[in-house]
C-alpha cells in the first residue's frame, strides 16, 4: 500500500476477488491454510521461552504483489551485490586490496569472528565463497526500495517461500488463472543445478550433493530435509560422512558413495572438530583438510559469513565501486556505526528513535526499536552500547510500506519485508520471487518469526 492508504496498481486484481467474494468463504479458506501448515508440520523452534519450542507460523492468506518492472530492478540489483559480495570474500582472503586501498578498515574484516583464517589463500570452484544469499529488502513510504541486510553463510526461510505458493494455489486455483504469475517452484532445481556447477575438478563423473544437517533438533530441520527431498540428495548429518585421502564419502547400504559438493546447514565452528570446535559432535572429522586439497566443495563456503556482518554491511556500496566500477541500484537504510565517535554520539543522542541492531545478531533477538520501548528500556540498552560500542550498529525507523493482510478476519495494513534468493555459481540466478515477512502485530516493525512474525506468498507478475 502506498503511504496515502491506497492499493497499488498490481494489487487490483486481487482486491476485485476479495470484494466479490463471500468473507466466510475467505475466513474459510483462512483456517484451511492454518490446518494445511500444521498438516504439513512447518513449524519454526523458539529457544529460552520455556513451554512449546515449536510454533505453528502464521501464514496470511493475502499475497504480496510485485510487477514484472519492478522486479526488473530488484533482480538487477541483487545479482549486482552478490558479484560485489563474492568479490570481496575473494579478495579478503587473498590480497586484500579494499583494506590496501583504503576503502574499509582492516580490522573490521581481520579482527571479525567470522573471518576464518584456515581458508586464507584458498581459492573455492568459479571464486564462489556464498552460493545462497538472501538479501534483505523494505520498501518506503516514498516507494524507494532499501537494503536492510545480507545473509551470505545459509540464509532460512526459502521453504517457505516454495510452501506459501503451494498452498495458495491449492487454495485460491481461480486467481491462478486469471493473473500471471511467474512460478518459484523451479526453485530447488536452479539450486541443485547451481551447486552442481562449483563441484571440484577432482570430480570426475557427475557431482553428488548432500545437505548437511546439524540433525532434527535444529530449528530449520524442516527446510533441510524439504529441499534435500525437492532436489533429490540425500540428507546426511556428520556421522553419514567420513574422510579418506583427499576425499569425503558417505555411508550407503551399498557400501561408501563419493560426495563431491556439501551443501551445508552447519555454522563454521561445528563443521569440523580437527580445524574448528572440538568439543562439536555435529561435524566431519578432517573435512576441511579434503575441502582444501580440492575433493570436495562446501556450499557456502567456510569464512563466507564476513560478509553479512552488519557493519561489514554499510561498506557494500563501496564493494560494488571498488569490485565492479558500477553505481549502487539498490541502496543501502542510511545506518550509524557505534564504533565511530561521531556515530556513537548521535545514537546515543536518539536512541528513541532509532532501530539499534548487534553486529552479529540474527532472527530480531538482542536489538532495540527505539519508539516501541520504554524509558527503562532504552536506559538499559544504552549501557549495552557503551559497554561494547563496536558492537552495534543503528538504522532510522523507516516509514516502510504496508500490503493488505487478512487480520482478525478483515483487511488491514501491516508492515513487511522481502528475502529472495540469489544462487551464484556458473551463473548467477534469482528465483522470480522470495520470502515475504509480515508484522502480525498492528504497527510493529518487527517481521521476524521468533518476534511474532508471519509470512505470505510472493507474486511476480509476468508482462
Amino acid at each position: 500500500m502506498t503511504s496515502g492508504g491506497h492499493v497499488r496498481e498490481p494489487y487490483k486484481e486481487v482486491m476485485k476477488w476479495i470484494e466479490q467474494t463471500d468473507p466466510n468463504l475467505i475466513h474459510q479458506k483462512h483456517r484451511q491454510a492454518e490446518a494445511l501448515f500444521r498438516q504439513i508440520g512447518i513449524t519454526f523452534a523458539v529457544y529460552g521461552e520455556g513451554g512449546d519450542s515449536e510454533r505453528l507460523i502464521p501464514f496470511d492468506i493475502m499475497p504480496r504483489v510485485f510487477t514484472a518492472t519492478e522486479w526488473e530492478k530488484l533482480e538487477r540489483g541483487v545479482k549486482q551485490r552478490a558479484r560485489a559480495l563474492n568479490a570481496f570474500l575473494w579478495d579478503v582472503y587473498h590480497r586484500g586490496e579494499i583494506i590496501l586501498s583504503g576503502r574499509m578498515p582492516g580490522k573490521l574484516v581481520y579482527q571479525n569472528d567470522a573471518y576464518e583464517p584456515s581458508v586464507v589463500g584458498f581459492s573455492p570452484s568459479q571464486k564462489v565463497f556464498s552460493h545462497i544469499i538472501g538479501v534483505d529488502l523494505v520498501r518506503t513510504g516514498a516507494d524507494e526500495f532499501y537494503v536492510l541486510e545480507d545473509n551470505c553463510r545459509t540464509p532460512s526461510g526459502v521453504s517457505y517461500m516454495l510452501e506459501n505458493r503451494e498452498i495458495m494455489m491449492r487454495l485460491f486455483p481461480q486467481l491462478f488463472r486469471t493473473n500471471r504469475i511467474m512460478p518459484v517452484d523451479n526453485y530447488p532445481g536452479l539450486l541443485r543445478k547451481t551447486l552442481k556447477s562449483v563441484a571440484p575438478e577432482k570430480c570426475d563423473n557427475e557431482p553428488t550433493v548432500v545437505v548437511l544437517t546439524p540433525g532434527a533438533a535444529n530449528s530449520a530441520y524442516f527446510e533441510h530435509s524439504f529441499l534435500a527431498d525437492q532436489m533429490g540428495v540425500e540428507l546426511v548429518e556428520g556421522r553419514d560422512l567420513f574422510i579418506k585421502g583427499d576425499f569425503v564419502f558417505m555411508r550407503t547400504t551399498r557400501g561408501p558413495r563419493r560426495v563431491d559438493v556439501i551443501y551445508r546447514r552447519i555454522d563454521d565452528a561445528f563443521i569440523d572438530p580437527l580445524c574448528f570446535r572440538a568439543d562439536s559432535l555435529l561435524g566431519v572429522p578432517g573435512l576441511m583438510n579434503a575441502y582444501r586439497a580440492g575433493g570436495v566443495q562446501i556450499c557456502s563456503a567456510p569464512g563466507a559469513g564476513v560478509a553479512d556482518d552488519k557493519a561489514v554491511y554499510t561498506y557494500v556500496p563501496e564493494m560494488i565501486r571498488f569490485y565492479l566500477g558500477e553505481e549502487p541500484i539498490l541502496n543501502n537504510v542510511q545506518t550509524w556505526r557505534c564504533s565511530e565517535a561521531d556515530d556513537l554520539k548521535y545514537v546515543l543522542d536518539n536512541l528513541a528513535d532509532l532501530v539499534v541492531k548487534e553486529v552479529h545478531g540474527s532472527g530480531g533477538y538482542g536489538m532495540l526499536v527505539g519508539p516501541a520501548s520504554t524509558k527503562a528500556e532504552i536506559e538499559q540498552y544504552r549501557l549495552r552500547i557503551l559497554a561494547d560500542p563496536e558492537d552495534f550498529i543503528a538504522q532510522p525507523t523507516l516509514a516502510l510500506s504496508t500490503t493488505p493482510t487478512y487480520v482478525e478476519q478483515e483487511l488491514a495494513p501491516r508492515h513487511v519485508d522481502l528475502r529472495p534468493y540469489c544462487l551464484v555459481g556458473e551463473s548467477i540466478e534469482l528465483c522470480p520471487g522470495g520470502l515475504t515477512r509480515v508484522a502480525m502485530r498492528e504497527g510493529s516493525l518487527v517481521v521476524n518469526s521468533s518476534q511474532g512474525g508471519g509470512v505470505k506468498d510472493t507474486w511476480v507478475l509476468s508482462n
